[in-house]
């Protein structure tokens, strides 16, 4: 590595260590995203390990959850992030994470394009910079590796493939599974590589048998890992929640402009902020290579890369196309396991595609040379305006310790003045992961998968609820991952702060099935203005300067 390039690299680990520094310097003051995360994630951690079931049987129960939440919806045991939230408290085993996950998703880039793909001297800006700015891209926490650690296990595979390893690259294919999830990213990844192994037997006819057993490894690693989940959704014989899932239903229009929206600007799980610099720069690519008569590896490569992000888009969109239904109906796993995932493997195709794409920029005239170390810093300043830090505070949503309340829910507990398992509790206009988090039993939840019984007693519930509103009667009977008291009056919001003055005037719900189910207290983030009609008693008010909530108690009579 040259001077300038170490340079360079070690202000990448600068710009890195400020970009995670807000995690480590404000702690439970900070603000980081809720959607799938505060919201389910960080409160799963935490209840898993208070349950005494991190390493329970398969057909274990978390009776925190409603009434009883199968083990297995929450996971191995056997990863890297549970583990952390087992030994930290909650913001530092968050930070940590982060911390993992950006630093050797920056050593994965960089290392695949330094051999594989950019490895001439003169490339190292581009190396540095592009590997930087995948590193910073708003990845979903929770996914850990399985979207940002697959540069690093395209460089293991890739090298392994040519001959070119060494245990380093081996020992990555065996890491890897403990930080990431086989269905959230790898097994799509997994399957591309497969493919590049089936492409190298019959084309090339060159069956590459060190190239087959580092793709079976890491697949039984995964599978060995992620036993809970396979058990769940090949052997186990209750139906879930899943089995009611209805994704494809979108008519052929509606699934193009879902191509082209999730094409310029993604999706929330595999976030890439890729739409206003990287995208023109790919075209102009594109144009530039066109114009050529002769291709040589890398404009052969960047176009590869170029039509297989069209091509995940696509994927991605007519997944849901409805003339899918009547296959998935005959085919339970279709519905249960979401093929449509294939699209998270685009953020390592475009930030290597945008690598080669400034390549291709660098070896034109001067003007266009120029363009590149200046893409460069503007993606970078815009990934840096995306640090959930700067994010989260400017579009006002809580920070850690105000969203989760602990002072405030400690006042409640101690109010109702019972043991918390000797009740059971549900929200409305707040997510029930805060009252989880804060070690109460609810029947209300966000889950991947539950069982469907449970689905349909609940329903029973909200039944009044869900007729008054289709958008809401389609989102749960249709999907249900949320399975909480709905109002037609809130809808799909769940963030009614104290300064909210919105009221529920006419709430419907079934307390005598809520009461059959064990439900006791219903907290709410508004007044329910005809509480008493509904046999609803209401008890006091809760709030508190370091709360964004006013917590109203109602007593099911």
């Amino acid at each position: 590595m040259e001077q300038r390039e170490r340079k360079a690299f070690a202000i990448a680990f600068i710009a890195l260590a400020l970009y995670l520094s807000p995690l480590y310097m404000l702690g439970e003051h900070a603000h980081i995203r809720v959607h799938d995360n505060l919201d389910s994630n960080i409160a799963w951690y935490r209840v898993l390990v208070r349950s005494g079931q991190l390493f329970g049987p398969l057909d274990a129960v978390i009776p925190q959850v409603i009434n009883g939440l199968p083990r297995n919806a929450f996971g191995t045991e056997f990863s890297g992030i549970v583990w952390l939230h087992a030994l930290f408290p909650s913001m530092v085993a968050y930070a940590i994470s982060q911390t993992i996950t950006r630093v050797f998703a920056f050593l994965g880039m960089y290392w695949l394009l330094r051999r594989h793909f950019l490895p001439s001297p003169e490339s190292w800006l581009i190396r540095v910079g592009a590997a930087l700015a995948f590193a910073l891209t708003p990845f979903w926490p929770s996914g850990m590796l399985s979207t940002l650690g697959m540069p690093l296990a395209l460089w293991a595979f890739l090298s392994i493939r040519n001959g070119e390893a060494t245990w380093k690259e081996w020992l990555a294919i065996i890491l890897l599974p403990f930080y990431a999830s086989f269905v959230l990213g790898f097994f799509f990844f997994l399957a591309a590589m497969a493919a590049v192994w089936l492409f190298d037997g019959v084309v090339r006819k060159q069956w590459n048998k060190r190239f087959f057993a580092a793709i079976a490894l890491m697949t039984g690693i995964f599978l060995a890992i992620e036993y809970r989940l396979v058990y769940s959704l090949v052997f186990s014989g209750e139906p879930t929640s899943r089995n009611e899932f209805l994704s494809s239903r979108l008519s052929f229009v509606h699934c193009l402009r879902l191509t082209l929206k999730n094409y310029v600007l993604g999706h929330t799980h595999v976030m890439t902020v890729h739409g206003p610099i990287i995208l023109p720069v790919l075209w102009a690519a594109f144009f530039l290579v066109l114009r050529r008569r002769q291709r040589g590896p890398l404009e052969r490569r960047f176009l590869l890369l170029f039509w297989l992000n069209i091509a995940l888009s696509t994927w991605y969109a007519f997944w849901f196309y409805k003339g899918w239904q009547p296959l998935k109906e005959r085919i339970s796993l279709l519905n249960t396991f979401n093929f449509a995932r294939f699209h998270f493997l685009r953020p390592m195709v475009i930030y290597v595609d945008f690598a080669l794409a400034l390549q291709i920029l660098a070896k034109e005239r001067t003007a266009w040379r120029r363009l590149v170390p200046i893409t460069l810093a503007l993606q970078l300043l815009l990934l840096g305006g995306f640090n959930e830090e700067i994010r989260y505070r400017l579009a006002g949503t809580p920070s850690f310790e105000q969203f989760y309340s602990e002072h405030l829910f400690t006042k409640i507990k101690q109010y109702i003045g019972k043991p918390v398992s000797s009740y059971r509790v549900a929200s409305v206009g707040l997510h029930p992961a805060i009252a989880q988090y804060n070690g109460f039993y609810t029947l209300d939840t966000y889950n991947n998968f539950y069982p469907l019984s449970y689905k349909r007693k609940f329903r029973r519930i909200i039944a009044k609820e869900l007729d008054k509103s289709p958008v809401l009667k389609d989102y749960f009977d249709h999907w249900g991952n949320r399975v909480y008291l709905f109002s037609a009056e809130l809808g799909k919001h769940y963030m009614f702060t104290k300064r909210s003055h919105k009221v529920i005037r006419h709430f419907e719900i079934d307390t005598k099935a809520f009461k059959q189910l064990g439900g006791k207290y219903i907290f709410s983030s508004v007044p329910i203005e005809n509480a008493r009609d509904i046999h609803l008693r209401f008890l006091r008010a809760f709030t508190d300067r370091q709360s964004v909530w006013k917590i109203y108690v109602y007593k099911v009579e």
